[in-house]
């Protein structure tokens, strides 16, 4: 349908203000940091033009670079997880509940709520070793060995406890969205398909899962573009360490610009981050849109 002169204006004035935001404090950094990301600055004296060269230092040259790209991917694999795939069986557990269906979902959804500090600070005292924390206390009853377990300082565990207090906490945010997904399928499908004799899990598999797809996959989106530029809640709870064994590409990038004050390097870092979380994106989108 070909909109008249008066609809385009129409359209144009609710959708400026929203454009206009967007550019502001979406495209302007991006290409304010694509500036930066080829100087040689330290944020006080001369801006030295370097061309590609901090690309090449990170590319060619720069370890901790990739390790960092390696826990974050780790990271986000984690996220989709606990967050999409944690959240969907949420939300078929809360269509199901015939009784407390708000407390229940009032409950799942309260770490949503609460500030980022305050889930790293409650965290932090249920898996400390000293004194000991209520986890390993628990775990303690089970096998005493299982009391000195450090969570949040051991190499092996503190990446998967970071990507975990994360995912308790937005988890309960993607229920609610599956719910309400979960809510506008057919009634006179599942009808349809009980009559037939499926049990609730080959109508889940077969009809719900099908019909809210797009929803998994948006939510599997949201999800890996917000994974892939995680660092509040992993720089809160373990710093990065030890030994950078948790340290992500956006904790590293604000580690390169403002601690080490290399503006140009941190800026190189931060336009990677933009190319990676937009090529995953488009990657994993292709991939279901091909499946589909």
């Amino acid at each position: 349908m070909i909109l008249g002169k008066s609809k385009w204006k129409t359209v144009l004035f609710f959708v400026s203000p929203a454009v206009i935001l967007y550019t502001l404090i979406v495209f302007v950094p991006i290409i304010w940091s694509s500036a930066y990301s080829m100087v040689n600055w330290n944020g006080i004296g001369t801006i030295k033009f370097v061309g590609l060269d901090n690309f090449v230092e990170l590319f060619a040259h720069d370890r901790e670079f990739f390790a960092a790209l390696r826990h974050t991917i780790i990271y986000t694999v984690l996220q989709i997880l606990l967050q999409v795939f944690v959240g969907l069986l949420l939300a078929f557990l809360l269509s199901a509940l015939p009784k407390f269906r708000t407390g229940f979902q009032t409950l799942c959804y309260l770490p949503v709520i609460i500030s980022s500090v305050a889930i790293c600070q409650i965290f932090e005292k249920l898996m400390s070793l000293q004194p000991i924390g209520l986890i390993n206390s628990l775990l303690a009853k089970i096998n005493p060995a299982w009391a000195d377990i450090a969570w949040l300082t051991d190499v092996r565990l503190c990446l998967g406890s970071a990507a975990f207090v994360e995912g308790y906490k937005y988890m309960g945010m993607y229920m609610v969205i599956f719910y309400a997904a979960l809510l506008s399928v057919p009634a006179d499908m599942i009808e349809a398909a009980k009559i037939d004799g499926a049990n609730r899990f080959q109508i889940s598999w077969n009809i719900t899962i099908p019909y809210i797809r797009g929803i998994i996959v948006a939510n599997c989106v949201l999800v890996l573009n917000g994974s892939l530029r995680a660092y509040d809640i992993p720089f809160l709870l373990t710093k990065g360490g030890p030994g950078n064994c948790a340290q992500l590409i956006a904790p590293y990038m604000y580690k390169q610009a403002f601690s080490s004050m290399k503006y140009g390097y941190g800026s190189a870092v931060a336009v990677m981050i933009v190319i990676i979380c937009f090529s995953f994106a488009t990657v994993f989108r292709k991939i279901f849109e091909r499946d589909e």
